[in-house]
Protein backbone atom coordinates (compact mmCIF):
# COMPACT_ATOMS: atom_id res chain seq x y z
CA UNK A 1 0.00 0.00 0.00
CA UNK A 2 1.31 3.42 -0.90
CA UNK A 3 0.18 6.46 1.07
CA UNK A 4 1.78 9.73 0.08
CA UNK A 5 0.85 13.16 -1.15
CA UNK A 6 -2.59 14.62 -0.46
CA UNK A 7 -4.56 12.62 2.11
CA UNK A 8 -7.12 13.22 4.83
CA UNK A 9 -6.67 13.10 8.58
CA UNK A 10 -9.71 11.95 10.52
CA UNK A 11 -9.87 12.71 14.22
CA UNK A 12 -12.54 10.82 16.11
CA UNK A 13 -13.18 12.24 19.59
CA UNK A 14 -14.70 9.75 22.03
CA UNK A 15 -14.95 8.98 25.71
CA UNK A 16 -12.94 6.20 27.29
CA UNK A 17 -16.13 4.50 28.49
CA UNK A 18 -17.79 4.42 25.02
CA UNK A 19 -18.34 0.86 23.84
CA UNK A 20 -19.27 -1.02 20.66
CA UNK A 21 -19.20 -4.64 19.60
CA UNK A 22 -18.45 -5.78 23.17
CA UNK A 23 -15.25 -3.72 23.52
CA UNK A 24 -14.13 -0.11 23.97
CA UNK A 25 -15.29 1.92 20.97
CA UNK A 26 -11.77 3.08 20.12
CA UNK A 27 -10.64 -0.57 19.94
CA UNK A 28 -13.58 -1.47 17.67
CA UNK A 29 -12.66 1.41 15.34
CA UNK A 30 -8.98 0.38 15.21
CA UNK A 31 -9.89 -3.24 14.49
CA UNK A 32 -12.28 -2.20 11.73
CA UNK A 33 -9.63 0.12 10.25
CA UNK A 34 -7.15 -2.75 10.14
CA UNK A 35 -9.72 -5.11 8.62
CA UNK A 36 -10.48 -2.45 5.97
CA UNK A 37 -6.79 -2.33 5.05
CA UNK A 38 -6.31 1.31 6.02
CA UNK A 39 -2.76 2.61 6.41
CA UNK A 40 -2.90 2.82 10.22
CA UNK A 41 -4.69 4.24 13.23
CA UNK A 42 -3.46 5.77 16.46
CA UNK A 43 -5.37 6.11 19.73
CA UNK A 44 -4.47 9.02 22.01
CA UNK A 45 -5.69 9.26 25.61
CA UNK A 46 -6.34 12.78 26.79
CA UNK A 47 -5.49 14.11 30.23
CA UNK A 48 -8.45 16.44 30.41
CA UNK A 49 -11.29 17.69 28.26
CA UNK A 50 -14.98 18.32 27.81
CA UNK A 51 -17.44 17.89 24.99
CA UNK A 52 -21.05 18.56 24.09
CA UNK A 53 -22.27 17.86 27.63
CA UNK A 54 -19.75 20.35 29.13
CA UNK A 55 -18.66 17.88 31.83
CA UNK A 56 -14.94 18.11 32.50
CA UNK A 57 -13.16 14.76 32.47
CA UNK A 58 -9.70 14.77 34.02
CA UNK A 59 -6.91 12.43 35.07
CA UNK A 60 -5.91 14.60 38.04
CA UNK A 61 -5.29 12.60 41.23
CA UNK A 62 -7.93 14.43 43.28
CA UNK A 63 -10.63 13.88 40.67
CA UNK A 64 -9.87 10.68 38.79
CA UNK A 65 -12.22 10.22 35.84
CA UNK A 66 -13.26 6.88 34.43
CA UNK A 67 -14.20 8.52 31.14
CA UNK A 68 -11.12 10.33 29.89
CA UNK A 69 -11.08 11.81 26.38
CA UNK A 70 -9.91 9.51 23.60
CA UNK A 71 -8.90 10.57 20.09
CA UNK A 72 -8.50 8.08 17.24
CA UNK A 73 -6.43 9.47 14.36
CA UNK A 74 -6.40 7.93 10.90
CA UNK A 75 -4.51 9.25 7.85
CA UNK A 76 -5.55 7.77 4.53
CA UNK A 77 -6.41 8.66 0.95
CA UNK A 78 -9.84 10.30 0.63
CA UNK A 79 -11.36 7.55 -1.50
CA UNK A 80 -10.53 4.97 1.20
CA UNK A 81 -11.20 7.03 4.32
CA UNK A 82 -14.64 8.46 3.53
CA UNK A 83 -16.33 5.06 3.00
CA UNK A 84 -14.72 3.82 6.21
CA UNK A 85 -16.09 6.77 8.17
CA UNK A 86 -19.56 6.05 6.77
CA UNK A 87 -19.18 2.43 7.91
CA UNK A 88 -18.31 3.31 11.52
CA UNK A 89 -20.72 6.26 11.86
CA UNK A 90 -23.49 4.10 13.43
CA UNK A 91 -21.06 3.03 16.19
CA UNK A 92 -20.52 6.62 17.36
CA UNK A 93 -23.48 7.58 19.52
CA UNK A 94 -21.66 10.35 21.39
CA UNK A 95 -18.59 12.04 19.93
CA UNK A 96 -17.13 14.23 17.20
CA UNK A 97 -15.47 13.39 13.89
CA UNK A 98 -13.34 15.96 12.05
CA UNK A 99 -11.48 15.85 8.75
CA UNK A 100 -8.61 17.93 7.50
CA UNK A 101 -6.38 17.81 4.46
CA UNK A 102 -2.81 16.71 5.12
CA UNK A 103 0.20 16.07 2.94
CA UNK A 104 2.01 12.84 3.69
CA UNK A 105 5.75 13.33 3.26
CA UNK A 106 7.01 9.95 4.43
CA UNK A 107 5.32 6.68 5.33
CA UNK A 108 7.42 3.56 5.76
CA UNK A 109 8.00 0.70 8.16
CA UNK A 110 11.47 -0.45 9.25
CA UNK A 111 12.46 -3.79 7.74
CA UNK A 112 9.67 -3.85 5.14
CA UNK A 113 12.13 -4.58 2.34
CA UNK A 114 13.40 -7.68 4.18
CA UNK A 115 9.79 -8.90 4.61
CA UNK A 116 9.08 -8.41 0.92
CA UNK A 117 6.96 -5.29 1.51
CA UNK A 118 7.15 -1.98 -0.25
CA UNK A 119 8.02 -0.04 2.90
CA UNK A 120 4.57 1.39 3.32
CA UNK A 121 3.03 -0.96 5.87
CA UNK A 122 0.71 0.26 8.62
CA UNK A 123 1.93 2.20 11.63
CA UNK A 124 1.88 -0.95 13.74
CA UNK A 125 3.49 -3.25 11.14
CA UNK A 126 6.96 -2.99 12.63
CA UNK A 127 5.71 -4.62 15.83
CA UNK A 128 3.60 -7.29 14.06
Amino acid sequence: MKVEGECLLARIFLGESDRAEGMPLHAAIVRRARAAGLAGATVLRGLEGFGAHSRIHTARILRLSEDLPIVVEIVEREERLLPFLEEIEPLITDGLVTLEKVRVILYRAPGAAERGGDGTGGAGDAAD
